[in-house]
């Protein structure tokens, strides 16, 4: 149910479907008239010496209940929620933002917002290897208490949810309203994060997908976050928008490097050369995360006692058969991929999978030119 008084809601959404009267503009008139029912109600020559478009000002003066029936109808039912700009459970870094959403549209566990979330983003077309660093990645900084942050779209957002859901908590950010789903490959995984997660947006229900929402939901991605991570991005992929858009909100920008011949890692070196944060372990992120965590405190909305935690590292004996087979065969020692493939029983594509989940979980480090060791 919306978080909103009663009274005011029908306001609220005549407002943000006003033409022409985008954040800054609703901003700039909550400043000067203080609520939308007092913008709604106010006299042309008030609204024209305010500068309000002529179009806008023609909807407000006709703008009625009717016009905003499906909106109401979507906003009423079970676990779906609005919150403006005004009320507590706003993300106060998202507010931070001169263009901040009038209304965020949520379906599923509103309290979520109000956690610390990383941002985890790549390319729609990732590698198997991307893929598969997403989604343990996103599984290992959930498990620490991160909630993860994405754009529900295919490739690493869709893998950076998939690891969420396996271990904790992740906000899928949509560029349509949330009556939609996109893509429609995503709807049964859009379900099962608002049973388990959240769906946020800014946009009205009813509203189609556009290509201008795109950049609009990365903003929104990257303010919401303490943190954007790029796991594989071409240099034109929408990813570095949202890296652009997290180095202006001032929040920090890892990338993880990849080979010199992959065009999904070009995206990520070219951060790095910018001050982006290279990120060769999910610990990485999380130490210099917690830095900033008593510094954001008062800033963030969670509650103090809120912890982002190193996982303590696994008994061996509690790993699976298998990846205890492949570490007995790495040493202390630098040893190949190719050198594991023949003192193995493991195919090449199988070892490079095995070797990511037992770097994330501590037991082998990465030596460098694609070389192994026990730690």
């Amino acid at each position: 149910m919306p978080h909103l008084s009663p009274h005011s809601l029908e306001a609220w959404l005549l407002l943000v479907k006003t033409p022409q009267l985008g954040p800054v503009g609703i901003r700039h008139l909550l400043e000067q008239l203080g609520n939308p029912e007092q913008i709604i109600t106010a006299s042309t020559s008030t609204l024209r010496e305010l500068k309000v478009p002529n179009a806008s000002m023609l909807w407000l003066k006709k703008a009625r209940v009717s016009n905003i029936k499906y909106e109401l109808d979507w906003c009423k039912q079970e676990h779906h929620h609005v919150v403006s700009i005004f009320d507590d459970a706003y993300p106060l870094l998202l507010r931070e933002l001169n263009d901040a959403p009038t209304l965020l549209f949520v379906k599923g566990n509103i309290d979520l917002l109000s956690l610390p979330q990383l941002a985890i983003v790549g390319s729609r077309n990732p590698t198997n290897i991307g893929k598969q660093v997403a989604f343990e990645f996103s599984r290992y900084l959930s498990q620490c208490g991160l909630v993860i942050s994405s754009g529900l779209a295919q490739g690493i957002d869709g893998q950076s949810h998939k690891g969420a859901l396996s271990n904790g908590k992740t906000i899928a950010v949509c560029a349509t309203g949330l009556d939609r789903v996109y893509p429609a490959k995503h709807h049964q995984l859009a379900q099962q994060i608002a049973q388990q997660g959240a769906l946020v947006s800014e946009f009205l229900p009813g509203t189609e997908l556009h290509k201008a929402f795109f950049p609009r939901r990365n903003r929104l991605i990257s303010g919401l976050s303490i943190g954007t991570l790029v796991v594989e991005a071409s240099v034109r992929s929408g990813s570095l928008i949202t890296a652009q858009y997290a180095l202006e909100q001032g929040r920090e920008v890892f990338a993880i490097p990849g080979s010199i011949h992959n065009p999904m890692a070009k995206g990520c070196h070219k951060l790095i050369k910018q001050g982006a944060k290279l990120v060769e372990k999910a610990d990485d992120i999380l130490e210099e995360l917690q830095s900033h965590l008593q510094n954001l405190k008062h800033a963030l909305n969670f509650s103090q006692d809120t912890k982002i935690s190193l996982i303590q590292k696994t008994d061996v004996s509690k790993l699976d058969n298998d990846y205890q087979d492949l570490l007995e065969v790495i040493s202390y020692n630098p040893i190949s991929i190719d050198e594991l493939i023949g003192n193995s029983s493991f195919k090449a594509d199988q070892i490079s999978s095995m070797l990511l989940i037992l770097e994330l979980e501590g037991f082998v480090s990465n030596a460098g030119s694609g070389r192994y060791t026990r730690t």
